[in-house]
């Protein structure tokens, strides 16, 4: 990561942490503008529009964590959420379901050798 997006991202944690919620989301958004596959940026982004009760761009931005990362246990857990949220109880238990394999110690998609 180069060091201008890292203190973009760094930046946005900040506002995160002080509940400056709206630049937290601008923040991040230029993160993942800069680095489509930044995958921390878009999990802390669809957090935070989720707390913002933005569901639908949650949900959006952590599809794209967990295409990402699809073994990451917490980005399910974290897109299983935002489907109750949103009243998507299919697809919540979907996520849910993924992340219950990820808890186990399964996988979700093996990963290729390098």
């Amino acid at each position: 990561m180069n060091e201008d997006l890292e203190t973009l991202f760094d930046d946005a944690n900040g506002d995160l942490a002080v509940g400056d919620l709206d630049a937290a989301v601008e923040k991040y958004r230029k993160c993942v503008g800069l680095d489509p596959q930044f995958f921390d940026a878009w999990h802390a982004l669809a957090m935070v529009l989720m707390k913002q009760g933005k569901t639908r761009e949650a949900i959006g931005a952590g599809l794209q964590a967990t295409s990402l990362k699809p073994n990451d246990l917490l980005a399910w857990t974290a897109l299983s959420q935002m489907y109750v949220q949103d009243g998507q109880i299919a697809e919540a238990e979907d996520a849910k379901a993924n992340a219950r394999i990820l808890s186990l110690g399964g996988k979700i998609l093996k990963e290729e050798n390098s």
